[in-house]
Parts: C-alpha cells; sequence; structure tokens
C-alpha cells in the first residue's frame, strides 16, 4: 500500500508545521454540486470577506505568513498559496464559482477558514506521495500547461512519475486532478502559522461533516508533524 511521507527536507524548513489530512474513500462524486453545496460556496465566498482588512492584499495576516513562507524554497515567478489566489478572486468580486461536489465543498472550507485545501485523486498517484524539497527535473503539467520540470531546491509534492502540486501549494497536477469519476482523494490543509491550530481543526471537522454528508464517503483525519511525518493511503 502506497504511502504519504512528508520528509525530512520539508520539516527543516519548517520545523513547527501541521498537516492537516483527509483520507477520503468510496466518494459518490458528481459534476453538478447539489443546491445546498452551492449555496455554502457561496455563503464561504461572503465570509471570506472578513480576512480582507488590509488594502494591500499581501498584508493580510493570512496571506502574509504564506508570503514569508514562500521565500524559503525556490519557487516559480508569481506563485502563491492558493488561499492568496481564492482571497484576491474574492477581493476583486470574482467569485469562486461551482465545480464538481468534492472540489466545491473543500473551496468552501478553504474560504471560510482562509486556509489552503488541495485535493487529489489517490487511485493516479504512482507509488509513494512526498512532501519534499525535489532536486529538479520533475515531469509537471499544470491544467491548460506545457510540460515543465520543478526548479532544483523547489518544495513540492510528488510521487514516482512526477510533481503532484508545485512550489507547496501553488498548483496542482492534471495527472492527479480531482474530476467527476474520483473515488478515492488524498486532500490536505497546510498549517506553518500554529496561532491557528485551533482553525485547522475545525476546519478539517467542517470538511470531514460535509465529505461525509454529501459524498456518503468514508472519512478518516490525520495530523501530521515532525514526530508523526507518514500516513498510509
Amino acid at each position: 500500500m502506497s504511502k504519504f511521507i512528508a520528509d525530512e527536507s520539508f520539516f527543516e524548513l519548517f520545523p513547527e508545521a501541521k498537516l492537516g489530512v483527509l483520507l477520503v474513500k468510496n466518494m459518490e462524486n458528481s459534476d453538478e454540486s447539489p443546491r445546498e453545496v452551492r449555496e455554502m460556496l457561496i455563503n464561504a465566498n461572503e465570509e471570506a470577506e472578513k480576512y480582507l482588512v488590509k488594502s494591500q492584499l499581501s498584508e493580510n495576516p493570512e496571506i502574509a505568513v504564506w508570503r514569508e513562507a514562500y521565500k524559503k524554497f525556490k519557487t516559480k515567478k508569481g506563485a502563491r498559496c492558493s488561499i492568496e489566489a481564492l482571497l484576491k478572486r474574492v477581493s476583486t468580486g470574482n467569485v469562486v464559482g461551482s465545480i464538481n461536489t468534492l472540489v466545491d465543498i473543500y473551496n468552501s472550507a478553504s474560504l471560510k477558514y482562509a486556509m489552503p485545501c488541495g485535493a487529489e485523486d489517490i487511485d493516479k498517484f504512482v507509488g509513494d506521495l512526498r512532501l519534499t524539497v525535489t532536486e529538479g527535473g520533475d515531469e509537471f503539467v499544470g491544467i491548460g500547461d506545457r510540460v515543465e520540470e520543478t526548479y532544483p531546491n523547489e518544495l513540492c509534492y510528488k510521487d514516482d512519475a512526477g510533481a503532484v502540486c508545485r512550489c507547496f501549494n501553488w498548483r496542482d497536477s492534471v495527472r492527479t486532478m480531482i474530476d467527476k469519476d474520483t473515488k478515492n482523494a488524498f486532500m490536505i490543509m497546510e498549517l506553518v502559522d500554529l496561532e491557528r491550530f485551533d482553525v485547522l481543526k475545525e476546519a478539517l471537522d467542517y470538511l470531514k461533516e460535509n465529505l461525509e454528508h454529501y459524498l456518503k464517503a468514508d472519512v478518516t483525519i490525520h495530523i501530521l508533524d515532525k514526530d508523526n511525518n507518514e500516513v498510509e493511503l
């Protein structure tokens, strides 16, 4: 059985980090979200406005902490944490819209709690999934992009076939993306600001409750750190 492993190179950068992992099994995903989930996403867009207290987007605390985090590893020019991308859309009135049930639920959680959240199709992984500082040269294709490779000293999620998510939590690969046929998903919320540990736990519970209710999924939560850094998928 494959594993997710956050390796030593990650914790050398972020020794106090917590990684909230949800394993979502046997789900019933769908292209069109139920009305209740679409309403949840609309409400989350509105709730997210409370995090935009500064006129300069990067000065808002929930974004500033990630700007600092991204200075610790090599990134592609312009790469930003996924929560910054979502909050930027909210700040410009560009509502985060519906995609499919699973994605709508995790985008709702991300907006509601101002935390990055990502998901990948477990059945598309090749070997173990690792969060690691890479030597570079890992193949990656983002949505609508050409084939690229990771940089030396870039922090990314990768498996034996290449990069799964580049620049920590910036952009997912087409190869492992969630779609309507996904049955088993790996989901993650990363925390580098320990002052928000209680928020992380609340967000994970919110995800679990809604994933079980709307996707009829079997969901388990695992919180990893430097002393407990892997989980079987």
